[in-house]
């Protein structure tokens, strides 16, 4: 039966864990499996590398414009938000002076 937790892995053992594929020679899979990953977690561990080092398909964020990305949506989601407030906030205080 499957369960719902996700081991969480530093980004040290993901780096070494990358390393190895790149040094080796051998195939994501065979790394995985001697590592005790899953192959699925190591292919996505050594795309984002690749992508962070240049080598991603054209248009591939890094980890570093990724993380930038996610800021800038929070930030834009807390500024919509905020002009939301302030919008009702002057239709309230327009119907008031109509008084």
């Amino acid at each position: 039966m499957g369960s719902n937790y996700t081991k969480r892995y530093t980004a040290e053992f993901k780096r070494d864990a990358v390393a190895l594929v790149d040094s080796t020679g051998r195939t994501v899979t065979e790394v995985a499996r001697e590592l005790g990953v899953s192959p699925e977690s190591l292919r996505g561990w050594h795309k984002r590398a690749k992508a962070d080092r240049g080598g991603g398909r054209p248009g591939e964020l890094t980890s570093v414009e990724r993380e930038e990305l996610k800021r800038l949506r929070k930030q834009n989601a807390e500024q919509a938000r905020t002009i939301e407030v302030l919008r009702k906030a002057a239709v309230f205080f327009a119907k008031e002076s109509d008084r």
